[in-house]
């Protein structure tokens, strides 16, 4: 299943790419964090149990995807914050390459929710933070 996600993540250009229990398989191409949040929140059935393909995974994709119940996650580039976190769930997680941190669009610094969410314990404590973030940018 892995692999197949993979492939469409690579030849459809999406940003993430879901299959639910259920096997729909949907790909999606928001910025950031964008689509794993707005799943948590407005279809959070579609993420119990998925497995998810994803181009970049930092500590606040890890902690949605945790929350959402994900079962197995592949990222092409997954932060050590992110891995850390995971070691805490059960999800199965698989990567391509392993960075220190994720960085921003700009190139010259950290990824705004990988510095906010670096120092949680917890996926819920990533969750707020999140939120606060979003909620201050809208």
């Amino acid at each position: 299943m892995i692999e197949s996600l993979r492939g469409k993540l690579r030849s459809e250009g999406y940003t993430l790419v879901v299959c639910p229990t259920c096997g729909e398989v949907r790909g999606f191409e928001g910025r950031g964090v964008s689509d794993l949040y707005r799943l948590l929140n407005e279809e959070p059935d579609f993420l119990n149990g998925a497995t998810i393909a994803d181009k970049v995974v930092g500590r606040a994709a890890a902690a949605l995807m945790i929350l959402g119940g994900a079962k197995m996650v592949h990222s092409e580039v997954i932060s050590t914050p992110a891995l850390q976190l995971f070691d805490g769930s059960d999800v199965e997680v698989t990567f391509g390459l392993e960075v220190p941190h994720i960085i921003n669009r700009k190139r010259d610094g950290w990824c705004p929710l990988e510095i906010r969410c670096k120092d949680c314990e917890s996926p819920e404590e990533c969750l707020k933070r999140i939120e606060a973030f979003i909620n201050n940018k809208e």
